[in-house]
């Protein structure tokens, strides 16, 4: 029998928040920016993910890239592909912030969220995000979000250097880090192979079902007031 749900971890893209915001402004808004990241050199952040880029290329094409321009394009690039680099992740953090401060970006958020995180949360759960975006960005998107400031709700966040989101060793050290039992432990996904590796971890799973999301799990929800 399952075990009384204690924590509700979940994904953001597709689940929290569409898709779209993200493939066609947060994506293109980074890009379009890209040539501020010099500027941004002298923060220590900033300069070690310059250098992960570098180790990046240099594991993957047996390339040796020295110039900030190189560097520059190779994020560009993998922006474009959506590559899940832990770099890349943290600089476009960096490109957001200034964004979402500006008031240029609010994050776009479902409106059946807020109100099932207030649900939860008066009853007694604990909640947190697992996104392949850097903690930072997470932050930003619910801090500035369509509905005001959300970040009170959420106890922990995890991102790729907690490891890929479709490892099943990732969600067994998210349980251990929580110390909860994985059963007592539910994940909300909109993507089948992240609810896979949650499952076999022993992680309870709810896909949702946004608009264009094809069911493909045995418990779905349409909106976070379902669940």
């Amino acid at each position: 029998m399952d075990k009384q749900i204690k924590y509700v971890l979940t994904d953001i893209e597709g689940t929290t928040s569409s898709v779209s915001f993200v493939y066609e402004v947060l994506f293109p808004y980074f890009r379009a920016h890209i040539q501020d990241l010099p500027k941004l050199s002298l923060i220590n952040e900033v300069k070690q993910a310059f250098s992960e880029v570098i180790e990046i290329v240099e594991q993957e094409e047996n390339k040796h890239i020295t110039t900030t321009e190189e560097v520059l394009d190779y994020l560009r690039l993998w922006s474009e592909q959506d590559r899940k680099i832990t770099p890349l992740k943290a600089l476009q953090g960096f490109i957001w912030k200034s964004a979402y401060e500006a008031g240029d970006i609010k994050g776009h958020v479902y409106e059946d969220v807020p109100p099932a995180l207030n649900q939860w949360r008066a009853n007694g759960l604990k909640l947190g995000v697992f996104s392949s975006g850097s903690i930072a960005a997470q932050k930003l998107l619910f801090r500035y979000s369509d509905f005001g400031d959300l970040t009170a709700h959420f106890s922990n966040h995890f991102d790729t250097n907690t490891g890929s989101k479709q490892d099943v060793e990732t969600y067994t050290g998210i349980a251990t880090f929580l110390g909860l039992e994985a059963q007592e432990i539910l994940f909300l996904s909109d993507v089948v192979a992240e609810l896979e590796a949650a499952k076999a971890a022993g992680f309870q799973t709810i896909q949702l079902l946004r608009a264009g999301t094809p069911a493909g799990w045995s418990n779905t929800a349409n909106s976070f007031l379902e669940i």
